[in-house]
């Protein structure tokens, strides 16, 4: 995950292995670990970009979860993104997310 500013200054960068997970598991985990961060900022408004369109539907309440393992992950993220005062998840192509898709191979290739 990154956070940026409205200015796109880097304020937050990181990632954590996880094991073994799916990819809409990481995808969840990286949402959660990235809210957490801009609730601890605490901004009037925030904009989260995502590669993954069934993350971003389910999200934006387009999708349902069916997935046992992906409804804990999503509650969390929900009640993460209710806690926020002004926030909106936009759907980007996967070459606008090069930086989180960098942290994320970092991680991964650090532990095998």
């Amino acid at each position: 995950m990154v956070i940026v500013d409205a200015d796109g200054e880097v304020l937050d960068e990181g990632a954590h292995y996880l094991g073994e997970r799916t990819n809409n598991q990481a995808e969840y985990e990286a949402l959660i670990l990235g809210l957490s961060k801009v609730r601890e900022i605490n901004p009037k408004r925030a904009q989260v970009y995502s590669d993954s369109e069934l993350l971003v539907k389910q999200m934006r309440g387009e999708f349902r979860v069916k997935n046992a393992k992906l409804k804990p992950l999503f509650q969390t993220a929900a009640d993460l993104f209710d806690s926020l005062p002004e926030i909106e998840i936009v759907l980007i192509p996967r070459e606008k997310n090069k930086r989180a898709d960098q942290l994320a191979n970092f991680s991964i290739d650090r532990h095998t």
